[in-house]
């Protein structure tokens, strides 16, 4: 698009889990707004479609379709999907994820499985998909989601923190086999982003969070930042929309924070 340099997206081609909501929605909005054709997939369906429609209505090309992220069958007709409706895919972004609270001692088999299958192998096939459609072209990029967690230890968190670190560390492995072809693979680790994700563990079984309780974590994590903030959804949006785009070019197996400091590390 006019303006936009090598920020411009026209022409490309990007696929995006977790469309419906948070840091996903924001992506699919952003890459729209730069020009890209955009394949939304959620398991919320309806979510994904809200997405869509924001995006066709303001002038942009977008599908969306019913997806769960635990099944690579279905990860594999979305990106079917971008290839049926546009006819390549450039960017795959992995956002789909879920928390997960509780101490080690205490977590259930059954949690320990679901947050694995949405968290590791939800981007592992997301990955395995964009690869077997880039891989042919010669070309693209990856953009996975890890998280801050990996490197800020937290008790509860231990679940949560071990498929984001799985993930960071599947990103770096995958950059080394895939940048000979000549496709980047990258993820960001958001700091604490507000999005709906935000206070699970404040949440009671109706899914109701005490006003209280939730200012006081606000101000709880705005006080671990340098910048005495947090982050917005847009802003993990827009390093998304950095790794997609050619001004990035260079930037392969990558850990990117916008995590307004809550974690400096080499």
């Amino acid at each position: 698009m006019k303006g936009l340099g090598v920020f411009d997206l026209s022409g490309r081609v990007a696929c995006i889990t977790g469309a419906a909501s948070g840091i996903g929605e924001a992506a699919a909005e952003t890459l729209a707004a730069a020009g890209a054709a955009v394949v939304l997939g959620d398991i919320d369906g309806e979510g994904a479609a809200r997405t869509r429609d924001r995006i066709v209505d303001g002038g942009g090309r977008a599908v969306a379709k019913s997806v769960d992220t635990t099944q690579a069958e279905q990860v594999s007709a979305l990106v079917a999907a971008a290839t049926d409706e546009f006819g390549r895919l450039d960017v795959m972004a992995n956002v789909a994820g879920v928390g997960s609270y509780g101490d080690v001692v205490d977590v259930s088999e059954a949690e320990l499985d679901r947050v694995l299958a949405i968290n590791f192998k939800g981007v592992f096939f997301g990955c395995q998909a964009a690869m077997r459609v880039m891989v042919p072209q010669g070309s693209g990029s990856i953009i996975n989601v890890s998280a801050t967690a990996i490197n800020t230890p937290v008790g509860g968190l231990s679940v949560y923190a071990a498929t984001k670190a799985a993930v960071a560390m599947l990103t770096q492995s995958l950059a080394v086999e895939a940048g000979p072809i000549g496709i980047r693979v990258n993820t960001i680790a958001p700091g604490f982003t507000l999005t709906n994700f935000v206070g699970g563990h404040l949440r009671d079984s109706e899914g109701n969070v005490d006003a209280v309780e939730m200012d006081s974590y606000l101000k709880l994590m705005r006080d671990r930042s340098p910048l005495g903030e947090v982050c917005e959804a847009s802003d993990q949006a827009n390093l998304i929309w950095f790794l997609a785009s050619d001004a990035s070019r260079f930037v392969t197996g990558q850990i990117l924070r916008a995590n307004a400091g809550q974690s400096i590390t080499w």
